[in-house]
């Protein structure tokens, strides 16, 4: 598994994971689901889409 998100974009994602996922919980509503796809592609660096699509925002 290949990093493909760099570092602006992963602070973005983990961020936006942890509103979303917050919002989702206080209103019981499924976007939890979303905020934690976020979070979690944020968090591995790494996002399938993409990988599919074959875009890399990092710089190495």
């Amino acid at each position: 598994m290949n990093i493909n998100i760099g570092s602006t974009e992963r602070m973005l994602r983990v961020i936006a994971g942890i509103i979303i996922i917050a919002v989702g919980v206080y209103y019981q509503s499924w976007w939890g689901v979303v905020g934690l796809v976020l979070l979690l592609t944020g968090l591995f660096r790494f996002c399938p889409l993409y990988k599919m699509l074959g875009t890399n925002t990092c710089k190495l």
